[in-house]
């Protein structure tokens, strides 16, 4: 079958997008929740829980690329990838019950069972994730078809963003019937029951197409150098370093915002417009932040749809550059917003999520093109290893972003569940504004440097889908 007829049929990309539905479950948690979770729930302090999202990543450094090496290396009658996205399920999903389950332990305790349970659960995320994400870049060599692949991808995506941003508050709240420890932790078996639901769904309905040249031979030590010396995939890293870690420190502080910044009245007045939070006793920090998540995610899902347009049009580097530019402007306003401004708060996290989404398919694409970039220049080709790499970054960031969020709270003098000192607020208003627009603009310096455009696509497909046709004849 010509490799370039291969168009995904609807079956195989509901299939295949399920999994980032799933994967997100867990993405999503660490992201928002975590930090939260550790220091007002479980009861460690902000600056141990930045330490141990540091520190977790030096494993993550080795762990990473190990899992790619081993799926490109991996030989089924399933394919590379695929069995390691069924065989990861079932650890994944009872580590990350066991990440939100609170035990009653000393101080000491509790902090050792922090890292070993956060650090079991990302190492089954790898495990699954890697493969996953590398899965896409082996469904198809049509560069426009990837693309729609990651737009479906995204959309479930963010349909799992919306569930976990939407419900897990008010999960919480129900499931914990006001124990918030139990009610995360059942919040947890909730999504991951999900989670492997869908993961066995994307086990049976996607199929691997493209395979590397038998043959190739190369080494571990080849593939990273193979990595390290393609400066499209250099690019790309400490790109998604910068993105991420944006994402992570402002997802970790979107909480602390509502809770302590933002002011209550304005905020139940502004949400009794929609019908919300009408009784007194209704808790405006949990629906406030529940809306503001939920209405953000419905944007970024508005912006995740015109991706392919945009990129077909104008290329996905230009669209990419762009739109983070944006998106690094509407972040930097937050810095001048009062805490009675509660409207322009929720449309700026609006326009930031917006801007945003047509970049998030975009990503995942590059990386895919990034894979072919390498095979076109060098006739190896490392699929897993290449994505591993790059959700390596997505890590890094994701807890380089936590850390520096805990060590601000903890520079700020943040204490938990108290009146914060005008110092402490500031540092906050700072950490959704300043912060993470700087590092949306340094994302937009380093795509400066990305060379792999519209026309170059066109030409690395056309070239490796002839090679391709080569050795699958001889």
């Amino acid at each position: 079958m010509d490799i370039k007829a291969a168009k995904l049929s609807i079956k195989e990309k509901v299939g295949y997008s399920l999994g980032d539905s799933a994967y997100n479950f867990y993405f999503q948690m660490a992201m928002i929740f975590m930090l939260f979770f550790y220091t007002d729930v479980f009861g460690i302090s902000a600056a141990v829980v930045g330490t141990m999202f540091l520190v977790s990543r030096i494993w993550d450094a080795v762990n990473d690329p190990m899992i790619g090496a081993l799926a490109d290396r991996t030989k089924t009658r399933w394919g590379k990838f695929r069995p390691w996205i069924l065989f990861s399920a079932f650890p994944l999903a009872i580590s990350g019950i066991l990440a939100f389950t609170t035990l009653d332990l000393s101080t000491v305790g509790k902090i050792v069972w922090a890292y070993v349970t956060y650090n079991l659960m990302m190492m089954s995320y790898t495990a699954g994730n890697v493969p996953y994400s590398s899965l896409m870049g082996v469904t198809t060599a049509d560069s426009d078809e990837r693309t729609g692949l990651n737009q479906i991808r995204f959309v479930f995506a963010n349909g799992a963003m919306l569930v976990v941003q939407g419900l897990t508050l008010p999960l919480v709240g129900f499931l914990g019937k006001g124990d918030d420890a139990r009610g995360f932790m059942l919040t947890m078996v909730f999504f991951s029951a999900m989670a492997i639901v869908f993961l066995v769904t994307t086990f049976l309905t996607t199929k691997e197409r493209i395979k590397p040249d038998p043959r190739q031979k190369t080494s571990i030590r080849q593939d990273l150098a193979d990595l390290f010396t393609n400066r499209p995939w250099v690019i790309i890293f400490i790109m998604t370093v910068f993105v991420f870690v944006y994402w992570s420190l402002k997802g970790s502080i979107g909480l602390y915002y509502t809770k302590y910044f933002v002011d209550h009245a304005s905020l139940r007045a502004f949400l009794q417009n929609f019908g919300l939070a009408r009784s007194p006793e209704a808790d405006v920090v949990k629906v406030g932040f529940t809306f503001y998540s939920t209405t953000g995610v419905i944007a970024m899902l508005v912006g995740i749809l015109f991706a392919k347009v945009f990129a077909v049009r104008f290329g996905k580097r230009d669209v990419f550059r762009v739109c983070l530019f944006l998106a690094a402007i509407c972040t930097f306003v937050y810095v001048f917003l009062k805490p009675e401004q509660v409207f322009l708060q929720y449309i700026f996290n609006i326009l930031i999520q917006l801007f945003y989404g047509v970049t998030v398919p975009l990503l995942w694409a590059m990386v895919a093109d990034v894979a072919d970039f390498t095979e076109w220049k060098t006739r190896r080709r490392a699929t897993a290893m290449t994505f591993a790499g790059i959700l390596f970054a997505l890590k890094l960031g994701l807890s380089l972003g936590g850390a520096f969020a805990g060590k601000l709270l903890s520079f700020y003098n943040y204490t938990p569940n108290v009146e914060q000192s005008v110092e402490t607020l500031k540092g906050i208003r700072y950490m959704m504004s300043v912060y993470p627009a700087i590092l949306f603009f340094a994302g937009v310096a380093a795509l400066l440097f990305y060379r792999i455009d519209r026309n170059t696509e066109r030409e690395m497909e056309k070239e490796l889908i002839e090679r391709r046709k080569e050795y699958q004849e001889s």
